[in-house]
């Protein structure tokens, strides 16, 4: 005969209840209550305050599986001995599928970079380069704005002088502190390509900070406009810019492939997806595939993408002193990308004699088109009149380039 009290009480000793009560004075299980809470704060800015919900919404879901207890859909242990140069199972991906769970075998795709790369297909599918072939001094502006990213970069390293000073323990390692810089570069998809082979243990602080500080792009870089400019530059009209030609942007992707491929091996799998993408738009022929990329494979990789980086926010290794000083890293190094792009648009608006509007290149982070859309936005407040809107998107489409040129460049520094 069935004891239903036996039944009830292995039910309740087998539940996640059961292991959220126990061990809520122990370390794990206080830190996933609070997780727990983060996650549902996350869904309230993703769904309510719609801060970048194509990502935000997935992530915070990833962070509310990944902390419930007795679940099984994510195992950090298994990723920390793949990384253990000592472990048995160090760079085994046959133990993660074996012994892994859902969430696990999705977080594949980021540990391989495979979901990063398509999703820059999808970017350069959707993106028009004209605006920057048609006057390529915004590249320059891109440049400028990848400032921040290396700001951060040395802020994040001084920790460390911090650190033996005043025997604190926040100081982070050289390939933690490029982690962090990338932050500045605005660009969601090279940040979790850095950081999931550089500090995969940052991964979901990093993408946390990263995508919302993209969404609060317009808060963040009107005030920064405002101080570093006068009224009377935010007025400048700028003239119409040329008409490119249609073999212009097929020669385009391929050119910037094949050169920057050549300098810096370590990013051509994002510029090549990129460039990919872009030639799938612009070359007439593969319309199919273009609107595949655009839609059906973008909206598919954002799922997995993610869901499986907010697995990464295990309680026990996101509430640490180290994700709050990446969160203040993080919007001191996109302050300071924004100040770049303003400051070399200033510098380009005195050499060409006034012709320039500088808010153009605060536009050179690589948040494609929120950027432009904010700099053209100031830029009407001004003056009804102006529309800096396609002059803007020079630099912005620049500062996805740059992003991943700066990614690069500090994954063969520390890769």
């Amino acid at each position: 005969m069935i004891n239903i009290g036996e039944v009830l009480l292995n039910l309740w000793n087998t539940s996640g209840f059961a292991a959220l009560s126990s061990g809520f004075f122990t370390a794990g299980g206080w830190q996933n209550l609070v997780m727990i809470i983060i996650a549902c704060f996350l869904l309230y800015l993703g769904i309510v305050k719609k801060f970048e919900p194509l990502l935000m919404v997935g992530i915070a879901f990833g962070c509310l599986l990944t902390n419930l207890p007795m679940g099984g859909l994510y195992h950090q242990e298994l990723w920390t001995a793949f990384m253990d140069h000592n472990s048995e199972f160090y760079h085994s991906y046959g133990a993660i599928m074996r012994e892994g769970g859902l969430l696990d075998i999705l977080y594949i795709g980021v540990k391989t970079s495979i979901y990063p790369c398509l999703i820059f297909m999808g970017v350069g599918a959707m993106t028009d380069f004209g605006p920057l072939l048609s006057n390529p001094k915004s590249l320059l502006l891109g440049a400028a704005a990848q400032m921040g990213v290396f700001v951060a970069f040395f802020g994040a390293v001084a920790m460390n002088a911090l650190n033996d000073l005043l025997g604190m323990t926040i100081g982070f390692t050289g390939p933690e502190a490029a982690s962090i810089g990338i932050i500045g570069g605005a660009d969601g998809p090279t940040a979790i390509f850095l950081t999931s082979k550089l500090a995969p243990h940052l991964l979901g602080a990093i993408a946390v900070a990263a995508y919302s500080y993209m969404a609060l792009i317009p808060l963040i870089q009107p005030p920064i406009m405002n101080a570093m400019t006068t009224p009377e530059q935010r007025k400048i009209k700028m003239v119409q810019t040329r008409n490119v030609s249609k073999t212009e942007k097929i020669i385009f992707p391929i050119v910037v492939t094949i050169f920057v491929a050549l300098l810096l091996p370590d990013t051509a799998p994002l510029i090549g997806c990129l460039m990919l993408g872009n030639l799938a738009k612009e070359s007439g022929v593969t319309d199919r595939l273009s609107d595949t990329m655009q839609n059906a494979l973008m909206n598919i990789v954002t799922i997995m993408l993610s869901t499986s980086v907010g697995a990464t926010m295990v309680g026990s290794s996101f509430l640490t002193v180290q994700t709050l000083s990446i969160v203040v890293l993080g919007v001191v190094a996109f302050g300071i990308s924004t100040a770049g792009g303003l400051l070399g648009g200033l510098i380009m608006c005195k050499a060409t004699g006034g012709k320039v509007n500088p808010l153009i290149g605060s536009a050179g982070v690589s948040a494609v088109p929120m950027a432009a859309r904010v700099a053209n936005t100031v830029g009407q407040k001004n003056n009804p009149s102006n529309f800096l809107l396609m002059h803007a998107m020079g630099p912005n489409v620049a500062g996805v380039i740059g992003s991943a040129l700066a990614a690069g460049f500090l994954l063969s520094v520390f890769g």
